[in-house]
């Protein structure tokens, strides 16, 4: 490892960025909670519907965020209290009997529904303060988990959801999975158990033999952060959260250049892993009227031998961890840090001081695809699993309980993917026909065959219960999809397009990089994005900043008519891109619309 930074580094870093105004309330209130415990641990015996603003804070590590239904709000009444309890399942993983556990938790403490997330986890929803412990404890014995999937630190790792024995995709599950292990911090681990299980150690993660011999190394070099109990992270954490990504060449399943760190894993063809190719400072969070924040790609850093690779990751980390912006939690991702000061000087310092190794030039990688696996696709010769299309990931009513029913009686595990649809595995071939039939009485008797524009589409939750929605997502979202299906009907489309929608700018369903992205400006009004491309492969540019939601047909009409009338196999959102700014401009202010 290199050695140029002392153990005291991060205590430098942050020193200098709080030269002038001292650390913030937020980096005091990490550094004070004993490694993620106080005062949430004091507050979960208290018998208040809700916890205070800093238990909050630190509730997020432990995957939880206090919300209120906001449907219910009453001036001069008590808000309608409760939590959302997000799950840690690298690669989207769920085994039959933690998901049966999830299941019977949501009827019982929740508000009876899951929902699959855009990063391939479930969330339940509804469940009261006094209820948290019981639920994240019921989670932990079933051999889940919900710590980090929430907060300043590496969030759920993706990769690509579908069980293919072949073409690389075992190895690269089993790189998020350790990924998950390595970047798992070890002291705030202890204080998660102490909270939800009573301190009982047997539920510890497990790193195997290889990723312990990497950890390991964060007690080294620019790598550790000085402090002992919490090596790579540190007792303050990371700047904003973090979220990596693995796949295999050609698979674009996870949105890839979205990540903070995306890797693109190359396999002999024997299967056994090469090394990556190695993306870094991606990410969607913006704000209205600060464009100072702003939606990124990721850039390329290079390529990586798979020995090396693990140890590159969370050398990353500690850069970010040292260099990010904890003044200014809006500039706080690394996606700004490689912005301002470039990928060339990131990778320079990356190599000078916390990474050894070489870092060479990229791999050439076929097109990539926005993969869903929806359908029946054999596993191996005596295995299927059967994708299925899950609108906006939410499972409730006959469809929860009969999905419920056959994971219980054919013990499937269950897999969720990015796009939030849902892969029941491990079904054998005289299972086949009955698990076919009981789906077809669930309404999902062609999953390869969702509508045309239904297939990628995904929405953020946003009302009633995310306190940072402007306006509606979810709720709506279907009905969005139907009119512009209807209208596509009208116009002879039938291609299909990628839209996304979301009820603030935080870009949780990554609108910006869909071909038609819907981002909530206020009250039933929507920013409107163009132009990004189907495989993800670009950014979409904001064309209209408050376009009335029962405008969006007439909106959209003249650029669709011209798109169509370009002919060709070219997408909407090249087509975008290649008329230009100001022609697409042109057309959209035929209907009346202004930017």
């Amino acid at each position: 490892m290199g050695t140029g930074h002392t153990s005291t580094t991060i205590g430098q870093r942050q020193a200098d960025q709080g030269a002038a105004s001292g650390p913030t309330k937020f980096e005091q209130l990490k550094a004070s909670s004993g490694h993620l415990k106080e005062p949430l641990l004091s507050e979960l015996a208290n018998g208040n519907p809700n916890f205070t603003e800093g238990a909050v804070q630190i509730l997020k590590f432990h995957g939880s965020y206090q919300q209120d239904n906001r449907d219910n709000r009453r001036k001069g009444e008590e808000k309608d209290w409760q939590m959302m309890l997000r799950l840690r399942s690298p690669g989207g993983r769920i085994p039959a009997p933690l998901y049966l556990a999830i299941d019977e938790l949501a009827n019982r403490l929740g508000n009876g529904t899951m929902r699959a997330t855009t990063r391939q986890a479930f969330q339940i929803h509804g469940i009261a303060k006094a209820d948290l412990k019981e639920v994240i404890g019921t989670i932990v014995r079933n051999l889940g988990s919900t710590l980090a999937a929430c907060g300043d630190i590496n969030r759920n790792v993706m990769a690509p959801a579908a069980p293919f024995e072949g073409n690389g995709y075992p190895a690269a599950r089993d790189l998020a999975d350790q990924i998950a292990d390595l970047l798992t911090p070890q002291a705030a681990e202890g204080s998660y158990l102490d909270l939800w299980v009573d301190g009982e150690l047997s539920y510890r993660i497990k790193p195997s033999a290889s990723v312990q011999k990497v950890k390991e190394r964060q007690q080294e070099g620019g790598v550790f952060s000085g402090d002992r109990e919490e090596p790579l992270y540190g007792n303050t954490y990371l700047p904003r959260k973090f979220k990596v990504a693995v796949t295999v060449p050609g698979d674009n399943a996870v949105d890839l250049l979205t990540q903070d760190i995306g890797l693109v894993l190359f396999c002999d063809p024997q299967g056994r892993p090469m090394g990556c190719n190695v993306y870094v400072g991606g990410g969607m969070g913006r704000t209205h009227n600060k464009e100072e924040t702003f939606a990124r790609t990721a850039d390329p850093l290079g390529y990586v031998a798979y020995g090396h690779v693990l140890d590159l990751v969370q050398a990353i980390l500690a850069l970010q961890r040292d260099f990010g912006d904890r003044q200014q939690r809006r500039h706080a991702r690394m996606k700004y840090l490689i912005h301002d000061r470039g990928v060339a000087w990131f990778k320079a310092e990356l190599q000078a001081n916390y990474f050894a190794h070489p870092i060479k030039g990229l791999r050439q990688e076929p097109k990539a695809k926005l993969e869903d696996y929806l359908g029946w696709h054999r596993q191996n010769q005596k295995l299927w699993f059967v994708g299925l299309p899950v609108l906006c990931g939410r499972l409730s009513g006959e469809l929860k309980s009969g999905l419920r029913h056959l994971v219980d009686t054919y013990k499937l595990e269950v897999r969720l993917t990015p796009n939030q649809d849902l892969l029941l595995c491990n079904i054998g071939t005289a299972q086949r026909a009955t698990i076919r039939e009981a789906l077809g009485r669930l309404g999902l008797a062609t999953p390869e065959a969702p509508s045309l524009l239904t297939r990628h589409a995904i929405a953020c939750p946003a009302l009633p219960l995310c306190g940072l929605a402007v306006t509606e997502a979810e709720r709506i979202f279907p009905d969005v999809l139907e009119r512009l299906e209807n209208q596509f009907q009208q116009l002879g489309i039938t291609k299909p397009v990628l839209v996304r929608m979301t009820g603030c700018p935080n870009g949780c369903a990554r609108p910006y990089m869909a071909e038609i992205g819907l981002v909530g400006s206020g009250v039933d009004q929507y920013q409107l994005w163009l132009g990004g491309t189907p495989e993800l492969s670009q950014l979409a540019e904001t064309y209209l900043e408050k376009m009335p939601l029962a405008d969006l047909e007439s909106t959209l009409e003249p650029l669709l008519k011209a798109w169509h009338a370009a002919g060709g196999r070219r997408s909407l959102g090249d087509f975008v891109a290649k008329t230009g700014r100001p022609a697409v401009e042109a057309l959209l202010a035929q209907s009346g619309a202004r930017p």
